[in-house]
């Protein structure tokens, strides 16, 4: 897409060989993994950089994620694009999965339900995303996530079921 509106404005970021993180995945737990990732042993995934999120903290169970956002997460309409929210949603659910499994064991999304709540802004302050895990089953797991404003308001919510499977 060509920008053809004055001034126009740019965006750099930076970030570290995927590789190296994923040679990680199945050697220890979830929890210890996005603990390492948090304390900077290991370097944040890609997705994190080109969206700009910020400070993470995990528990069993539990994780929070922030992004603030930027007129580079808008879409047509001025707001923040819904794909933005649902990256962000899917972090905070997913990652409260992962934070539950050993080593050896991994999960992928089989779904993710979005309810966009009210339109996001960078009036909006910075965004908190807490995902919880609702259900912990031997084969799926149940997770929520939910994305609040920096006035607390509750801006989007989401469910995701992720499918659990031992890694080779």
């Amino acid at each position: 897409m060509t920008q053809t509106q004055e001034p126009a404005r740019s965006r750099t970021f930076t970030w570290s060989d995927p590789a190296a993180n994923a040679a990680q995945v199945g050697r220890r737990s979830g929890l210890d993994m996005l603990r390492a990732m948090i304390a900077g042993e290991l370097a944040a995934p890609p997705v994190m950089h080109l969206l700009d999120m910020a400070r993470m903290e995990a528990d069993e169970g539990r994780v929070v994620v922030e992004l603030t956002p930027q007129e580079f997460h808008y879409n047509p309409l001025g707001t923040v694009h819904g794909g933005v929210l649902s990256t962000l949603l899917d972090t905070a659910a997913a990652c409260a999965v992962h934070t539950t499994l050993p080593a050896g064991v991994g999960y992928t999304s089989l779904d993710l339900n979005v309810k966009f709540l009210r339109p996001v802004t960078v009036a909006s302050g910075t965004l908190s995303c807490e995902g919880t895990v609702l259900q912990r089953g031997r084969r799926t797991t149940l997770a929520e996530a939910r994305l609040t404003d920096a006035q607390s308001r509750l801006v989007a919510h989401a469910t995701s079921t992720c499918l659990i499977l031992p890694l080779p």
